[in-house]
């Protein structure tokens, strides 16, 4: 099944067509091959990104079970909707 180019994904039209000539891997080869960190494990480790320790935590994570629709209204509004909830919920618990 061969790809088609769509712009807007981070690489140029001639990014593309430079390794869109490539094979695709066979079943056999795919079985095969390890996942990035397992072939280079100190390379894997040296580019790992991490937010580091947090100095002050400021927020508690928890597990709720909330409702399918009230998550889908909050997740239509975009990225954030968890601190939207949060805010919500501070907001109607009057807390600063």
């Amino acid at each position: 099944m061969a790809k088609t180019y769509k712009p807007g994904k981070g690489y140029s039209r001639k990014d593309w067509d430079a390794v869109s000539d490539n094979p695709e891997l066979a079943d056999e080869q795919m079985s095969k091959a390890k996942p990035f960190a397992a072939s280079v494990p100190e390379l894997a480790a040296s580019i790992r990104r991490g937010r580091g320790p947090n100095k002050a935590p400021t927020k508690t994570l928890v597990s709720s079970r909330l409702s399918g629709k009230v998550i889908e209204k909050y997740k239509a509004g975009g990225p954030g909707w968890q601190s939207r909830i949060d805010q919500d919920l501070r907001r109607i618990n009057k807390i600063k």
